[in-house]
């Protein structure tokens, strides 16, 4: 067992960029692998529904084209968590194609692990007729045959077993389809022999680049170091340092329990855990603790297509309008669903937001009110694309003519920044499948294969 093991993480997301410098900077401290996450929820379910990334090709590619030449170099492996946004096969099979156009520049063939985390939907009726899936949490709906059916994308988030077989497997770039975020990351120090509780809470902090250092930013590099009884953060910018504040606040980050991490198959607790400065930026973490779970639950994310989307952006400067919005959106409103008679009201919503005016906090807004302009958003669900077009079509040119009380003008209500003023958005997707599924005593769910 080495004495330590270095883990750099180049950014909090694949194609988010960072300065070379600080990657440079990282790569003289010689670390055991480079890890990035390129996967999140944070999006919402329309990247796993429509099988799209996160971020562009090109900005996918700009990172690769980096880390992919420094791992090879120095021999270490790259390894992506979460492939292409959700982690699903079409985002799989996009950063492979990405990978494939990097290495047609490179003379040696690396050997390449791919991690597939989807599920079919026959496996998870057998758990759901058996009662191995429950809810993330209580206001999560039921998942019923019904939600199952309509669903076509469907993943799981893997913990280290897949990613610690790939190494020892001794690949040298390593694909993961959906992963819990720390898992890539854990997965190297626990190959290395380290304690399973700091690799994954040091996973847990790597994993968001340097936003544990401040100021601090997931587009920057971090190395995290592994020691025998704790770990180390530093950050590779000479702008941005980490402190016992920064690391034990970044601890906080995405957890609904202050020291408390639920993952697949194991429980993070962090209750005993001290920060401690060991130089000028660097911080010391210890006390982590992995405790396995009796039954080994993994998380299951399904996404399915639930309407479609036209909306209009607009300006309003009339202070007259503006102190009357709610009550002029609700007889515009009532104006258009009295035109469109024809279209059943339980197939559409119409929804308005008002940016400068309580958009962010709604009814919770603290804060009177005070501006002289607002920025306007027309939003059209419906079921079909022609009806949230021909909605906010008319909802758009209602708006904009009519004619409020105190109203100096014929017309003009609103002011567009963009010709033609009505967005066709296209499909909406929602999450469907957002439940725990308790995995059979040797159950293999995610699929490691070797190219």
């Amino acid at each position: 067992m080495s004495k330590e093991i270095r883990i750099l993480s180049p950014c909090g997301m694949l194609g988010y960029g960072f300065p070379l410098e600080s990657f440079q900077n990282g790569m003289r401290k010689k670390p055991h692998a480079i890890v990035v996450d390129a996967g999140s929820t944070d999006a919402g379910p329309h990247k796993l529904g429509a099988g799209v990334g996160i971020v562009s090709k090109r900005a996918a590619k700009k990172d690769l084209e980096i880390l992919i030449s420094a791992a090879l170099d120095n021999h270490i492996p790259l390894i992506v968590g979460s492939a292409g946004g959700a982690g699903a096969k079409p985002h799989v099979e996009w950063t492979l194609d990405i990978m494939e156009e990097v290495l047609s520049n490179k003379k040696t063939r690396p050997k390449v692990g791919v991690i597939w985390a989807d599920f079919n939907k026959s496996s998870i009726t057998h758990a759901l007729n058996e009662g191995r899936i429950g809810k993330m949490s209580p206001n999560v709906p039921d998942l019923t045959h019904l939600s199952l059916t309509e669903t076509h994308s469907i993943v799981a988030q893997m913990g280290h077993e897949p990613i610690l077989e790939a190494l020892h497997q001794e690949c040298e770039l390593i694909i993961c389809g959906r992963a819990f975020d720390p898992s890539p990351f854990a997965a190297v120090g626990i190959f290395h022999g380290m304690d399973a509780g700091l690799s994954y809470h040091l996973g847990k902090i790597l994993e968001c680049g340097a936003l544990c250092a401040e100021p601090g930013t997931t587009k920057d590099c971090i190395l995290g170091t592994i020691k025998e009884n704790a770990f180390t953060v530093q950050s590779l910018n000479p702008i941005r340092k980490c402190s016992t504040t920064s690391v034990a606040a970044h601890t906080f980050y995405e957890k609904d329990h202050p020291y408390l991490l639920h993952g697949p198959g194991f429980l993070l607790d962090l209750s005993q855990c001290e920060f401690k400065s060991a130089g000028e930026g660097l911080i010391e973490v210890s006390g982590s603790k992995y405790v396995p779970s009796k039954d080994y639950r993994v998380k299951l994310e399904g996404a399915r297509l639930k309407a479609y989307r036209t909306f209009v952006l607009a300006g309003v400067r009339d202070p007259v309008l503006i102190n009357n919005i709610e009550r002029i959106e609700a007889s515009v409103k009532e104006e258009v669903m009295s035109h469109y008679k024809d279209i059943p009201e339980h197939t559409y919503q119409i929804n308005f937001y008002h940016y400068g005016k309580n958009a962010v906090l709604g009814e919770s807004e603290s804060e009177p009110f005070s501006g002289h302009e607002i920025g306007l958003v027309f939003e059209v669900v419906a079921d079909t694309q022609e009806a949230a077009s021909s909605i906010c079509a008319t909802l758009r040119s209602t708006f904009l003519h009519y004619g409020y009380e105190g109203r100096k003008s014929t017309a003009g209500n609103l002011a567009f920044p963009f010709a033609p003023s009505d967005i066709e958005f296209g499909p909406v997707y929602e999450f469907s499948i957002y439940h725990l599924m308790k995995l059979k005593k040797g159950e293999i769910p995610f699929q490691l294969e070797v190219l």
